[in-house]
């Protein structure tokens, strides 16, 4: 009974997973909130690696929907004739930029870690960046803008990198991965849809690494999984998965025809609803907000 518990739990974590990491809204600060209601019943090591390894099924939603974008090798045509014959290069030059963004938060990621576990994951922090970004969305949405870019082959080394450096923000918990990126799109000339669809491919190694450093760190402290955790953890991914596939059309629908400001508003009142959380149970009940880890 107890086992059918945690995987209850474990669903509604995939499904806040699934929509929350692609919607520009911050999985971090709804991730704050469910654990005021849900609490697993497994060690502090397993939260912390569960809560970024669950992001595997989301990558693996996007794997699915863009293979055909995303695969850099032609079909065999039988012939023999070399590597470069074989290789899609308008899909080998995406990877690379694809690269050249992910260096800037891959090198701070592995040396800022432990110390942003240690003092950054926490509601205050978390409510603060929702609402600072919030207001960005806002902003920027309501200026006049033309989008000099608006297919991904056109996107250039520069930009890529730009896009990068604003990916290294959202190692701050609260400002969400898809909000700093996809601000930076459209703050170095990305169309909406450019911007969002080159921030979905951006989480492919960014997630994946982040996933392999938690789970090496899980078992460099002498950690194993139990039957339970192993049924939990992939119920999590799965519901991930699935909740992704619709949370990632629904989003490329929506740009196309409309603006982030809905996403600004929002992020707003939930870092307001974040911050009262934290205020209730510090002021009020006595007991503080553990911090997210």
């Amino acid at each position: 009974m107890s086992l059918f518990v945690e995987i209850l739990k474990s669903i509604v974590y995939g499904v806040i997973e699934g929509i929350t990491e692609w919607l520009p809204i911050s999985s971090t600060g709804h991730m704050i909130l469910a654990e005021q209601l849900l609490h697993f019943n497994f060690s502090a090591d397993f939260m912390e690696m569960f809560r970024v390894v669950i992001q595997l099924g989301a990558i693996l939603a996007v794997v699915v929907l863009y293979f055909r974008k995303l695969w850099p090798f032609c079909r065999d045509n039988g012939r023999d004739t070399g590597l470069a014959s074989h290789l899609r290069w308008p899909v080998v030059r995406l990877w690379f930029k694809i690269i050249v963004a992910c260096i800037p938060a891959a090198v701070l990621g592995l040396l800022l870690d432990d110390w942003m576990d240690a003092h950054l994951y926490n509601s205050i922090v978390v409510a603060a960046m929702l609402i600072l970004y919030g207001i960005a969305f806002i902003l920027i949405e309501r200026r006049p803008r033309v989008a000099a870019t608006t297919k991904l082959s056109h996107i250039s080394y520069s930009q890529a990198f730009k896009v990068g450096l604003w990916q290294v923000l959202s190692l701050v918990p609260g400002t969400s991965r898809s909000g700093a990126t996809i601000l930076g799109g459209m703050m170095c000339g990305l169309s909406r849809p450019v911007a969002s669809q080159f921030t979905f491919f951006l989480a492919i190694p960014v997630m994946a690494g982040a996933s392999l450093l938690k789970l090496v760190k899980f078992f460099a402290k002498g950690n194993s999984f139990t039957g339970a955790e192993i049924a939990v953890l992939l119920v999590g991914c799965l519901v991930a998965f699935l909740i992704s596939i619709f949370a990632i059309r629904f989003l490329m629908d929506y740009v196309k025809r409309h603006t982030f400001t809905v996403f600004g508003v929002y992020r707003i009142v939930l870092g307001v609803i974040v911050l009262a959380v934290w205020a209730v149970q510090t002021f009020v009940l006595g007991t503080p907000a553990a911090a997210v880890t």
